[in-house]
């Protein structure tokens, strides 16, 4: 670089060493983009995040559980004592039904019967128990006890829980009240009121069963005799002699037979029986006449002597056929004897054939028979019997009418000798297990309980406020929102520089968090690419005041300070950085105005291998001078002196400056300010390098917090475990013992 003979009126230096200005404000790096995810890859809960978020926020989580542990407090402490007593009771089977036979089946019936247990809970919250409780006591007003405060029956059923035990037929009656002796009164008093009530309930059903069962006996006492004495009568007019009588199985009508009637039906089995033996025989004999004969011929044994001495016959004949013609002799005889076989067979067979069939039409015409015979006396019979049916009609009209009154009055005064006033007032349906006692201690409010409740709503609160807050603002805050949520490659991160500390000045500090971290982008830079580093870094951002400039000396420096010539341009002729004691009209625009070459506007800087070319004088048009072939030319000649270009350009949102020099650069590295771009306008910025064809290398984070984005101290993105760590800002002069300390915090 002995070419470039800097004079003394070049230099601008602002501070020891720098020659470039910078404005001190900004301070930070950009993201990298990272390779995108693989395609159908699932996102996964990560507990890091998790846990930056709740770091973040911690305070925000604090002060909800803090107000809502203040508030359940209050609660706790304003809130009328509550006191709860409760009283067990056992529901037994359920009540007889009077007018049933089978009080058992009712019984175990009603025990399975879900709704049984449903109405008892029912009325146990009846208003009417309730009014009965609230008489009981006093309740009403009208006792005259001071005591006993007035409560009406809604009050009660609010206040009153019922609810079965599982598995069992015990309830809990359990009344809450601000009283304790009240509430343990209610409780004792609605199961002796439940228990009251059914048994008047039983009283008042057995009292009516009772008169109900003796009118109806002696009505149907008297129908009984009336009916009895109607059928002996009619039976003596009628001459009617019953033969026998039959009880149906099921309790029903007694039945009545004649002689003449029981003839009819051992002779009418009769006729069945003959009927189904001759339709059985005439199919058996219908069938011999089309296959059975066959069968019999195969199971005749002089049918199968013939048919095996013919295939022994036919056996030999083949045998010998393979030695002799057909009309050899000996072939003709053993073919006459094969023939006359066949005539024996047939003859046999149509002889045993004729004499099954003969055999099965003499059975059959013996079952016609005995069918005609058994007709014929049946019919005879018919006529006898029709004649005394008809007499007899009546008499089972009034037979039937005796065996109902008799079913009727037999049952009536059974169920009237089981129903009594001791029977009904002795069984209980309800018996109390326990009695409920006056409480010693409110139940309401629990304050261990309502803290610990409130302590739970309010960090749920907190941590809901947090992820929702953390959900809606989709700035970039963090790295970890540059790799995982945008998916682009992180190059480094630089952290916001100290109260009353200037960027600039800080990096000229080996030693300080923010030389170190760019020190840090720098060798990210290094690996970025497989080929080395590129000859040519464009440096943008989104948007201004992220660190732009700065960042892009930064890098210059740290490139420079490894051995590398750089040269910086400043492309950023709207609104230009870097400044230097040239001539006016020195500087990228007038570069590209003309065909001068870019050694003669290129100034030296106190650094050394770090050269910078100023953005020259404003142009009207600063994109068309970039977007022109003479931008391209210039580069390659800068490539061609030095070892590294680095370009700081424009914003890229709203201008076209950036994408046209991205897209003649290498490489391109884009600077985000934490918490301020959002996560859409940087996607649509990395969106439009891309359609620019540039090679977006990474991003460099910069202003980035640490402790107010959650990632705790010392080690992480602090950069704190270093040389600088533990001194005071603007502290220039630590101790270097002392900076190899590890900081406690």
């Amino acid at each position: 670089m002995n070419e470039y003979q800097p004079r003394p009126e070049d230099r601008a230096l602002r501070g020891p060493g720098q020659t470039a200005l910078v404005d001190p404000r900004s301070a930070g790096l950009v993201p990298f983009r990272a390779a995108p995810p693989a395609e159908g890859a699932i996102a996964e809960i990560d507990p890091h995040e998790i846990w930056r978020v709740l770091t973040k926020w911690r305070w925000l989580i604090a002060g909800c559980t803090i107000l809502a542990l203040l508030v359940g407090l209050a609660v706790s402490l304003l809130a009328t004592p509550m006191y709860k007593s409760a009283a067990q009771v056992e529901i037994a089977l359920a009540q007889e039904d009077i007018t049933s036979n089978n009080d058992r089946g009712n019984r175990q019936t009603a025990v399975r019967d879900p709704q049984y247990l449903a109405t008892q809970i029912g009325l146990l919250k009846s208003r009417s128990l309730a009014e009965r409780v609230i008489a009981d006591l006093g309740l009403d007003g009208k006792s005259g006890r001071p005591d006993r405060p007035r409560v009406g029956p809604g009050t009660i059923q609010r206040n009153l829980a019922v609810v079965p035990v599982p598995a069992s037929r015990l309830i809990n009656i359990t009344f809450t009240s601000p009283s304790p002796q009240l509430a343990a009164d209610v409780s004792n008093a609605v199961a002796d009121g439940f228990i009251a009530s059914n048994l008047e309930r039983q009283y008042g059903a057995t009292s009516y069963a009772r008169t109900f069962l003796e009118n109806r006996i002696a009505k149907v006492k008297s129908q009984l005799e009336t009916s009895e004495r109607q059928l002996v009568e009619y039976a003596q007019k009628a001459g009617i002699i019953v033969v026998n009588q039959n009880k149906g199985d099921d309790g029903g009508d007694t039945t009545s037979s004649s002689l003449d009637s029981a003839s009819l039906v051992t002779l009418n089995e009769a006729l069945s029986a003959a009927q189904s033996d001759r339709i059985a025989v005439e199919q058996k004999y219908r069938n011999a006449l089309r296959t059975a004969p066959q069968s019999q011929v195969v199971q005749s044994a002089a049918v199968q002597t013939l048919i095996g001495q013919k295939a022994g016959l036919d056996a030999e004949y083949q045998d010998k056929l393979n030695i002799y013609k057909p009309d050899f002799p000996e072939m003709q005889q053993l073919r006459a004897r094969i023939q006359s076989l066949q005539r024996q067979i047939a003859t046999t067979s149509g002889s045993i054939s004729g004499a099954a069939a003969g055999d099965l039409r003499s059975e059959y015409l013996a079952a016609v028979g005995r069918e005609n015979d058994l007709r014929s006396k049946v019919n005879g019979l018919k006529t006898s019997v029709m004649d005394l049916r008809g007499r007899s009609i009546q008499y089972t009209i009034l037979q039937r009418e005796v065996d109902t009154n008799r079913q009727l009055y037999d049952g009536l005064l059974q169920r009237y000798k089981e129903v009594g006033v001791a029977g009904g007032v002795a069984n209980s349906l309800v018996s109390i297990i326990d009695r409920a006692r006056v409480p010693g201690a409110p139940f309401s409010p629990s304050i261990p309980s309502n803290l610990a409740f409130a302590l739970f709503l309010g960090l749920m609160l907190g941590v809901g406020l947090a992820f929702a807050i953390e959900f809606i603002d989709d700035t970039v805050k963090n790295p970890d929102d540059i790799k995982d949520k945008l998916k682009l490659s992180l190059l480094g991160v630089v952290p916001t520089a100290p109260k009353g500390d200037a960027v600039a000045e800080l990096l000229n500090d080996p030693t300080s968090e923010q030389s170190e971290a760019y020190s840090s982008a720098r060798n990210s830079i290094d690996f970025a690419t497989s080929g080395g580093v590129a000859k040519s870094i464009l440096i943008t951002s989104c948007a201004p005041g992220e660190g732009k400039s700065v960042s892009s000396l930064a890098l210059a420096q740290k490139f420079a300070r490894s051995g590398r010539t750089v040269l910086l341009i400043d492309a950023d002729m709207r609104k230009p950085t870097f400044k230097v004691k040239l001539e006016e009209k020195c500087g990228l625009s007038s570069l590209l105005a003309s065909h001068d070459s870019i050694r003669n506007h290129i100034a030296r800087t106190s650094i050394d291998e770090l050269y910078v070319v100023p953005s020259g004088p404003i142009p009207p048009n600063p994109a068309e001078l970039l977007a022109g072939r003479r931008m391209r030319e210039l580069l390659t000649e800068a490539e061609g002196i030095v070892d590294i270009v680095i370009i700081d350009s424009p914003p890229i949102l709203g201008l076209a400056d950036a994408p046209l020099l991205s897209s003649m650069c290498e490489a391109t590295i884009l600077i985000v300010q934490a918490g301020r771009i959002r996560r859409p306008v940087l996607k649509r910025s990395v969106a439009r390098l891309q359609e620019a064809g540039s090679h977006l290398i990474g991003v460099v984070l910069t202003k980035f917090n640490a402790r107010t984005s959650g990632y705790g101290y010392g080690y992480g993105y602090g950069y704190g475990y270093g040389y600088g760590y533990g001194r005071e800002p603007g502290d220039k002069k630590s101790d270097p013992q002392r900076q190899l300390s590890v900081n406690p915090d």
